[in-house]
């Protein structure tokens, strides 16, 4: 294995509609991928925000809209480089540039091209316990209290 790192840029969408966050069930091939937040690569000139919006609606089918910038956070894996996806795996570091985003309905369908099994909205507290990483989890956090902090009322059961 190379010990050459690369550089992957993703953006993502943590998208909140009344008060419940929207996660998707990655199963590829049987095994257990777990739940994530969706997100993707970025492609060419198009910008951090188009990106997460794009790939908010390819991989869970809802229509989203951006409500403000979260941050980002990082993380290495191994994998093969995406201009060259037969070549030997590398060490990828990924950065993932978040951002908070609303939408209408409940409505998503899973993307089954990307191995998507499942999609919901699903309560905080829940989502916590469903999310497979460590840094979802975290901005998730971070989104919620952006959600609820102009509107208090967001924060509410109901």
């Amino acid at each position: 294995m190379k010990t050459v790192k690369a550089a992957v840029v993703s953006c993502g969408g943590v998208v909140i509609y009344r008060n419940k966050v929207l996660l998707l069930y990655k199963n590829q091939n049987g095994r257990h991928m777990g739940w994530v937040m969706p997100k993707g690569n970025l492609e060419e000139n198009e910008s951090y925000k188009q990106a997460a919006l794009r790939e908010v609606k390819e991989e869970s089918g809802v229509t989203a809209r951006a409500l403000k910038y979260l941050g980002k956070t990082q993380y290495t894996f191994k994998g093969a480089p995406l201009d060259n996806p037969t070549a030997e795996p590398e060490i990828l570091t990924k950065t993932v540039h978040w951002y908070l985003m609303t939408t209408n309905s409940f409505y998503c369908k899973p993307q089954a091209e990307e191995f998507f099994a499942d999609v919901g909205f699903y309560k905080q507290h829940e989502a916590y316990h469903l999310l497979k990483f460590h840094d979802e989890r975290q901005i998730m956090r971070r989104a919620f209290i952006e959600y609820t902090k102009n509107n208090p009322r967001r924060g509410m059961k109901g």
